[in-house]
């Protein structure tokens, strides 16, 4: 019980009072008005180096840390052999201890790929196809129904800008990935100049596959990767590739038609099968079977994965511990069966009773502002309501878990396991095809420290994993609460209103329920959140996408507005007394103090580029300088960095 109790600091010299909790980080040095992020994180971000295995450390990584020593707990236990294990607990438990066998690991080398590697000489049916993505989704236009969806993929860079980027910074790191590359094809026993040609190969290939792929910005809008089409037309498209077969070999449900996310990616896929000689697939495919399997693979293959995935991209010093890696994994393959695990220890029925009345209480804050808003119409904001009342909430964990009996989990066999999870789960989205929406479902593990919101089923989701201190603590007051957990159920809340969630309806549907001059102010109102956003530069000659960050951002303020909205509604007149700071000022607090963080430069970087969320600093800054309650709760003057006379608001 004792290294339970430590996990989640309960036993860290007793409860601290939210007013010594916040304090302790304040920089007194700091001015609020100039720049709240430092006032709030200061001396966080000086007591908080970043860890040799991490890229950033932030609260966020604090919380995931004690959430993963819970776990490892959970799965050590589940590993010791014993007749009385449930199946579940058999299921994690051989997972990670056949993970962890390094030893035996290495002892296989790559023989446990040899039959794959044998597939792709031999052209027979190698398993998934790494340049296409193969799944199953709602129909945009349809959300309870499930059709089939193929989408672009096949990169081994984080994204296709990656590839046509021409400053000395990205030229360099091209350079990397080829010398990557060359490595893992030196690992698998060619010759350096056979692994230089195959390098050139994978580059090539994946180039042009980035040529036809839509860039991040252009998928934020969901009319972009909606384009319903039949088998027939699909055919008509990308002849050159044999869908009938392919879809026969996936033991995919029978469909007429399917929604194909981008067309140009499917035409460009066809063209380089009509082009590009069957050696050079190969070359292809083997490296991403490869790239797939290393984090398994002996110690040579995880160490090349790690110096150009974490350390080059990322900046990491370090590779992490062997059981974070694990842990990580068991998380992302067999989620809710660990996941039930740690419901039952970490996430008590009355958490999840307070955080309903949040949200409801949040709700009625976002209600009460919709009716006010000034620049909307009387038609938008009842189609606005009615959205907002036909919400739903998810809230710790799923109502019914999910079935794992299917998945062999063998111990000794830490690759095969891994391949057969991901088939599982593979198998497991394809058969929903044709069938109704299954809205209790979550797109989330338990211990995730994260939240969404799901515009094709208008349902805000909120794991046991976040519901946590310091997002939520029972021991602090409501106004530390609201400023938090509270500004991040706003935001998800907010979700549904943003640039990308306004154009589904209360059903999930992506239908234009806007008249043109509302959807005119607003597009007018959001531009102004783009302008602010490019505006910052998190590293040295890198600026924020304020298009790519949009949704975020607008998240971001509209959240914090309303969490504050909602504190004011549940104070009562003595809650305003007591403490060095006004409940105001603690609740901004709140929020800045989730957000303390340090990056490493090449984490910023990569971040910028496909992150749509802020980093820490402008999520912070950038919304309180938004708020006119802010420059009222710490007494700024027009004209600070915190009080500018222009403001973007949207909601």
């Amino acid at each position: 019980m004792q290294s339970l109790l430590l996990a989640f600091g309960l036993l860290a010299g007793g409860p601290l009072l939210a007013q010594d909790v916040l304090n302790t980080w304040i920089d007194p040095a700091a001015e609020p008005c100039v720049d709240f992020y430092q006032y709030a994180c200061g001396n966080w971000m000086k007591s908080n180096p970043i860890p040799p295995d991490q890229t950033r450390w932030s609260r966020f990584n604090e919380l995931v840390e004690r959430n993963n020593a819970l776990l490892r707990e959970i799965l050590e236990q589940a590993a010791a052999p014993r007749q009385e294990r449930s199946p579940g607990k058999q299921k994690i438990g051989d997972y990670y201890a056949s993970c962890m066998d390094e030893a035996g690991i290495e002892k296989k080398g790559i023989e446990p790929i040899k039959a794959e590697l044998e597939k792709i000489a031999a052209l027979r049916d190698p398993g998934a196809r790494p340049m296409f993505r193969f799944t199953s989704g709602p129909d945009f236009k349809n959300a309870t129904l499930v059709i089939a969806e193929v989408d672009q993929g096949g990169l081994g860079l984080p994204d296709r800008d990656y590839y046509f980027k021409t400053d000395g910074r990205s030229v360099e790191l091209r350079g990397k990935y080829e010398d990557h590359l060359r490595r893992v094809f030196r690992l698998l026993g060619d010759w350096p100049e056979q692994a230089k040609a195959k390098a050139q190969v994978v580059m090539k290939l994946e180039t042009a596959l980035a040529e036809g792929s839509l860039d991040r910005v252009a998928r934020r809008d969901p009319n972009n990767v909606y384009h319903k089409l039949s088998r027939r037309e699909l055919e008509e498209l990308a002849p050159s590739f044999n869908w009938n077969a392919y879809f026969r070999q996936t033991e995919a449900p029978r469909f007429d038609s399917l929604n194909v996310a981008v067309p140009e990616f499917a035409q460009k896929l066809d063209e380089l099968l009509r082009t590009e000689s069957l050696d050079n697939w190969k070359v292809y495919l083997t490296w991403h079977l490869v790239r797939a399997a290393a984090p398994l693979l002996p110690q040579a293959f995880v160490n090349a994965d790690f110096d150009f995935y974490s350390k080059t991209l990322r900046g990491a010093e370090e590779i992490k511990p062997r059981w974070k890696r694990c842990t990580e994994m068991v998380d992302a393959e067999l989620g809710e069966a660990l996941g039930r695990e740690y419901v039952e220890r970490a996430y008590p029925a009355e958490s999840k009773q307070r955080t309903l009345a949040m949200v409801r209480a949040i709700e009625k804050a976002l209600e009460k502002d919709i009716q006010q808003l000034s620049w909307m119409t009387e038609a938008t904001k009842n189609k606005a309501l009615e959205k907002l009342h036909a919400i739903t909430n998810k809230i710790g964990y799923p109502e019914k878990w999910r079935d794992y009996g299917p998945v062999s989990i063998v111990r000794g066999d830490a690759l095969g396991n891994s391949m057969r999870a991901s088939a599982y789960e593979t198998q497991y989205q394809l058969a929903k095809i044709g069938r109704k929406v299954d809205p209790t479902e979550w797109l989330m593990t338990p211990p995730t420290v994260n939240a969404y919101y799901n515009p094709l089923e208008n349902n805000i989701n909120f794991p046991a994993g976040i519901l946590q201190p310091p997002f939520f603590d029972a021991r602090r007051d409501d106004a530390v609460n609201f400023g938090a957990i509270g500004a991040v159920i706003g935001h998800e809340l907010t979700h549904g209103f943003d640039d990308q969630g306004r154009q589904f309806d209360a059903k999930g549907n992506l239908a234009d329920w806007w008249t043109p001059k509302d959807a005119k102010r607003f597009e007018e109102r959001t531009q102004c959140f783009v302008d602010q956003y490019e505006a910052y530069s998190p590293v040295e000659g890198v600026t924020l996408n304020g298009k790519l960050t949009l949704g975020e951002n607008v998240a971001d303020n509209g959240g914090l507005r309303i969490a504050l909205m909602a504190l004011a509604d549940s104070m009562s007149d003595g809650s305003r007394g007591g403490a060095e700071q006004t409940p105001e000022q603690r609740f901004f607090l709140g929020w800045g103090q989730i957000w303390c963080q340090n990056v490493r430069e090449q984490e910023s970087r990569l971040r910028a580029a496909i992150d749509p969320h802020s980093p820490g600093k402008y999520r912070v800054n950038g919304v309180v300088s938004n708020m006119p309650e802010f420059q009222r709760a710490f007494g700024c003057k027009t004209g600070q960095p915190m009080a500018p006379e222009n403001r973007c608001r949207a909601w």
